[in-house]
């Protein structure tokens, strides 16, 4: 058995215990925890109730994270004339129409969020098997797919997130880094979820919010009280 070294160990009897704290705890203790050399991000994973092979139990949705992520967001943007013109102002760092979709075709993907123009959809679908695996694909109901390319530009830009029920129903995402003061983190946090809960879908049966758990990105996980996450 790998020896674990002095960092590891210290992070795992730090948890060594403890379980369903609250949201304030929880975030004191990871962040305490986040001690490597780089800037840690601070990760929540949500275990739902959900069956995402059902269309009725899909979870999809967006929030914009009040205290913003702390990661610089890579935007492409496909779109065409003033809408191009549109997107470059408002800090997009690639943009296209057919010559973007080869960029991508040919493996060139160095970027975190994809939105589109209604009428660059025909171009984009082609991309749906490189796009979709990867959640990149742009979409109306997460506000990907828009004539109002400033705003969604700048939302991506400004610390928003996309969120959508995985295998197992598990939703995962970043709300933040290790740096945050704990103030932050803990309103990036209750947003996050309450994001989720209200994106509830209609076929959901049971309990809904099973289990969250935080954790930085190399650190130990540990699971925060439901009932206190969701609370307003």
């Amino acid at each position: 058995m790998a020896k674990l070294g002095k960092r590891t160990r210290a992070a795992r009897e730090a948890f060594a215990g403890k379980e369903n704290l609250s949201v304030e705890e929880a975030v004191a203790l990871v962040k305490a925890n986040a001690t490597t050399k780089f800037d840690e991000t601070v990760e929540i994973a949500l275990n739902l109730g959900v069956d995402t092979r059902h269309a009725d139990q899909m979870v999809r949705g967006v929030v914009g994270l009040p205290n913003g992520t702390g990661k610089t967001m890579r935007v492409a943007v496909f779109a065409r004339g003033p809408k191009a013109d549109e997107a470059k102002e408002a800090g997009a760092d690639v943009i296209g129409a057919e010559d973007l979709m080869e960029s991508i075709q040919a493996g060139n993907l160095d970027f975190d969020r994809c939105i589109a123009t209604p009428d660059m959809m025909p171009i984009v679908g082609r991309l749906g098997k490189i796009l979709g695996p990867r959640n990149l694909m742009p979409n109306p109901k997460v506000g990907t797919v828009t004539m109002d390319v400033k705003a969604a530009v700048e939302a991506a830009k400004g610390g928003e997130v996309q969120f959508k029920a995985e295998k197992g129903g598990v939703v995962h995402a970043g709300v933040g880094k290790a740096s945050f003061d704990e103030a932050k983190l803990v309103e990036n946090v209750r947003a996050f979820v309450s994001a989720v809960a209200k994106a509830k879908p209609s076929g959901a049966k049971g309990a809904y919010m099973k289990k969250i758990n935080l954790s930085s990105t190399m650190g130990p996980g540990i699971t925060v009280d439901v009932d206190n996450a969701v609370a307003e």
